[in-house]
C-alpha cells in the first residue's frame, strides 16, 4: 500500500511531461507537413558523382 504513495504521483508527473512535450511538439510545428520529407527525397535528382 505504501508503494502506491509513490507510484501515483510518479504516474501523474509522467503524464502531464509527455502531455507537456505533446503539447510543445504541436506548437513548434513538428507534425505540418510530414509529407514533404517523403516527396522531397522521391524528387530529388541525384547529384553529380554519385
Amino acid at each position: 500500500m505504501e508503494s502506491l504513495y509513490l507510484l501515483i504521483p510518479l504516474s501523474v508527473v509522467l503524464v502531464l511531461l509527455i502531455g507537456g512535450v505533446l503539447v510543445w511538439a504541436v506548437m513548434s510545428g513538428q507534425f505540418e507537413e510530414l509529407d514533404d520529407a517523403g516527396k522531397r527525397v522521391l524528387d530529388e535528382e541525384d547529384l553529380p558523382g554519385r
